[in-house]
């Protein structure tokens, strides 16, 4: 028998995303890229193993390299990155089509819009075509609100600065790499999010732990 995919090599393995067997080059080139790969493929798995030692010295800081992010900053808004990541996984557990990709574009145009307005005092942002994206930037928009809120009810007022927001997002952005694939449909990242969160609600102790294991990890 001949892999569904080429028609050319013997098959090796099935395919969970075309239900089908393949061979394992085209398991290899078209992982997360023309395939659209369940969690549950353990390939998938294993693959994710290996990128994850290859991306463990990648020069994350790449991404807004002139943000600096001390120790201090996680340890003072650990909710707040908290609260971002649990958004993240519940808009990745309702729609299953957001990718580790997606949620990069979201988060590199709404720390460009911050870092504009920490900047300039200007709150500029760029609306994406990709509805998912923009769901997700509107989903953490009404977050940092909300959050905004509590601590104006809890502390008489809101110490939640632009600065926080975007050493917040780009903290998360340096954090993806670590964790996908890169390819078009990973979400290496994501699959990771929902693992730990689970349906902890943000602010829970099992939230709080989730995050710490993200930290050290």
């Amino acid at each position: 028998m001949t892999c569904i995919l080429c028609d050319r090599r013997k098959e090796k393995r099935f395919c969970l995303a075309v239900h089908g067997r393949i061979c394992a080059q085209c398991c290899g080139e078209q992982r997360e890229v023309t395939l659209d790969c369940p969690s549950e493929c353990p390939y998938l798995q294993q693959a994710r193993q290996h990128d994850r030692r290859r991306t463990d010295d990648a020069p994350v800081q790449e991404l807004f390299p002139e943000v600096e992010i001390s120790p201090q900053f996680m340890h003072d808004r650990e909710p707040l990155v908290i609260s971002i990541l649990h958004t993240i996984a519940g808009l990745s557990r309702a729609d299953r089509s957001l990718t580790d990709r997606d949620v990069s574009g979201a988060l590199a145009n709404m720390a460009k819009s911050y870092q504009t307005l920490v900047g300039s005092g200007l709150f500029y942002q760029e609306l994406l075509p990709n509805l998912l994206q923009q769901s997700l930037i509107e989903s953490i928009e009404t977050l940092l609100k909300e959050f905004q809120q509590v601590e104006q009810q809890d502390l008489g007022y809101s110490s939640l600065k632009n600065t926080d927001v975007l050493k917040a997002l780009v903290w998360i952005l340096r954090l993806i790499p670590l964790h996908s694939s890169r390819r078009p449909r990973s979400r290496g990242f994501l699959d990771l999010l929902k693992g730990l969160f689970s349906d902890a609600p943000p602010g829970s102790t099992a939230a709080d732990e989730s995050s710490r294991r993200i930290i050290l990890s």
